[in-house]
């Protein structure tokens, strides 16, 4: 049977990046909600039938490329919730290569280009984020961001099932 649930594709963080963002949304996303570790989503929804295709992309993605530079550039308003946006001129390149591979299939949130971030607070009421942006802008300042690689996941409505993790190793440095 044709698995169709769709993929995620997120860009991994460096250990000490990874650890910093999780404790975040340990400590800011509302627990009942928080079923995912903190990530940086590429795409939403990949076609989960192309699940083949998916992972050699990514492979090969890993393989060709150096891991990008990237910087945590500013705090962002979600509305309910905060996050920190992602400067990744290189990584945007990388992900743009990626969706003309899946031209066609993609679905309208991913066609466009994304604003990288990761997301520490979501789904809380308004006047609780806001306390939560002016929290961490008070000690906010953009620094280096670690991307040591991509990552796959199938989504079901909860947690997410891990499919694969590929560190880049490639010499080539994405454009951007």
């Amino acid at each position: 049977m044709i698995d169709r649930r769709p993929i995620i594709m997120t860009a991994r963080m460096g250990l000490d990046d990874f650890a910093w963002a999780n404790g975040l949304r340990r400590r800011y996303f509302p627990p009942e909600r928080n079923h995912i570790a903190a990530h940086i989503t590429l795409f939403h929804h990949l076609p989960g039938h192309y699940a083949d295709q998916v992972v050699q992309c990514a492979k090969a993605m890993a393989g060709q490329y150096a891991a990008p530079s990237a910087i945590l550039s500013d705090l962002m308003k979600l509305g309910g919730g905060v996050a920190y946006r992602i400067e990744s001129p290189a990584l945007q390149t990388m992900r743009a290569e990626i969706a003309e591979q899946f031209h066609g299939l993609l679905t309208a949130q991913d066609q466009g280009r994304p604003r990288l971030h990761i997301t520490v607070q979501n789904k809380v009421a308004a006047a609780i984020a806001k306390e939560t942006y002016a929290e961490l802008a008070t000690h906010f300042m953009p620094r280096p961001l670690s991307i040591t690689g991509l990552a796959l996941h199938r989504y079901d409505g909860g947690p997410w099932e891990d499919m694969g993790e590929y560190g880049f190793r490639g010499k080539t440095v994405a454009a951007g």
